[in-house]
């Protein structure tokens, strides 16, 4: 009888863990669908009140903070794996005394982002076409809290503490959709204003996210090693970082090349495919920790093809529901006629180009997560061909006097580079090697 327990208790502990990710997951997805949702019923909104290039404007300009953040990207997953993988008291210190030094850092790097920006101001305003300055001041803002943001949820992540982190979703959600009510339709304010909302709704869920690890910065402090710690958060950061390049970097371009008033319909177009990556990432912050736990302590976990999985079943229904019924989710945007008429087309053409991309998300956190840095420099190069491309046929496709084959083109070449992301990130996923101790 005993030997039969012991036979069972290991299908029954993973069975235990099983539901306790799927439980977990649902939680965050959960609250970052609910998040995503309120922050997607901002574009209908801004879209709706106020001129098309404005509208394209404040589109281009939350991916520009998404670039912007870049820098910051590894910091949540190194976070959320040092958390994770401190099973000691000096371990929990070290990365305590590391998260109140990187802090200090992200805002001399924000300081030295911001000054470059104001001596290449006239530059970028006339680049993106931004007809009032005060759009740009307000995104170099919102800059600083966006960076800021992946160590507060990093360390939450890494604590799996999901409970709070689920609420900060929903906090900066709602926080920016009342914000954008407030200035857009009381106010009537146009993309500086909205940008502006942006930065009070992130700074609240930072509030939030400080009080949840306020018992940080009384902790006694250790000597960090910040020189091992660069070796590991640098390629985190560059590996991660390309992820979010791919998912924004096109608008740019776009805002960059195309004539200003057709911008807002490939900005509405974009931001359903954009959606797919929001609705399948919570399953993949789950994942993080549980995947560097696992590797910090040598055990064999399900959770990869747990994840991938689930990912790939609900991208490919996503896909298929904007296939075959394309003008669904503008409608139920409450994007305008004329959106309806210019931007369903280009819908399905996101949905399936971005798909590989959120299967590379998951992908490229598993791979971190692992520490298989030795895809770092293809995952990067990956992404330097991304930006050549989209400069040679954005140059090509603004020109042309079809709009729509041309913005056809843009999407196109998303999606070819997603494949080849795709196909660089499930090499090294299973035929790469370790190149690093995960703890």
């Amino acid at each position: 009888m005993i030997s039969a327990k012991n036979e069972t208790t290991p299908a029954h502990s993973a069975a235990h863990h099983r539901l306790a990710f799927f439980r977990q997951s649902g939680w965050v997805m959960l609250t970052m669908t609910l998040g995503g949702a309120v922050m997607y019923a901002v574009h209908p909104v801004v879209a709706r009140h106020v001129p098309k290039e404005e509208y394209g404007v404040f589109t281009t300009l939350l991916q520009v903070v998404s670039l912007m953040g870049i820098p910051a990207a590894g910091l949540a997953p190194v976070f959320a794996q040092q958390a994770a993988a401190a099973v000691t008291e000096a371990q929990q210190r070290a990365v305590i005394s590391t998260f109140h030094g990187v802090c200090r850092a992200i805002f001399f790097i924000w300081l030295a982002m911001a000054v470059t920006v104001a001596v290449f101001w006239k530059q970028v305003l006339a680049s993106l076409q931004i007809n009032n300055p005060a759009a740009l001041a307000a995104t170099v803002g919102v800059g600083l809290v966006s960076m800021l943001m992946p160590v507060m949820t990093g360390m939450l992540q890494g604590r799996q503490n999901f409970i709070w982190l689920g609420w900060i979703n929903i906090i900066n959600g709602v926080g920016r959709f009342a914000m954008i009510c407030l200035v857009i339709l009381v106010l009537g304010a146009w993309a500086a204003g909205a940008v502006s909302a942006v930065f009070i709704g992130m700074a609240v869920a930072i509030a939030v996210a400080l009080w949840q690890t306020r018992d940080v910065w009384g902790v006694e402090k250790s000597k960090v090693d910040w020189a091992e710690w660069l070796r590991r958060v640098v390629p985190l950061t560059l590996g991660l970082g390309v992820g979010t390049f791919m998912l924004s970097a096109d608008m740019i371009f776009v805002q960059k090349y195309f004539p200003a008033k057709q911008t807002g319909y490939y900005a509405a177009a974009g931001m359903i495919g954009r959606a797919l990556i929001f609705f399948t990432q919570p399953l993949t912050l789950v994942m993080f920790p549980k995947i560097a736990h696992s590797a910090a302590r040598s055990q064999k976990t399900d959770v990869l093809a747990l994840t991938l999985g689930a990912t790939a079943l609900a991208g490919a229904a996503a896909a298929i529901g904007c296939t075959l019924l394309p003008w669904l989710p503008l409608r139920a945007a409450m994007y305008d006629k004329t959106f309806l008429e210019i931007s369903t087309p280009l819908v399905p053409w996101f949905a399936w180009c971005m798909l590989p991309l959120t299967l590379s998300f998951v992908l490229v956190n598993s791979l971190m997560a692992r520490s298989r840095f030795a895809a770092v420099p293809w995952l990067v190069l990956v992404a330097v061909g991304y930006a050549v491309a989209l400069a040679v046929v954005g140059r090509h496709a603004g020109s042309l006097a079809d709009t729509q084959a041309g913005l056809r083109q843009m999407i196109q070449t998303l999606g070819a580079f997603n494949l080849l992301l795709l196909g660089t990130c499930m090499w090294f996923t299973w035929r790469g090697k370790d190149v690093a101790p995960a703890n």
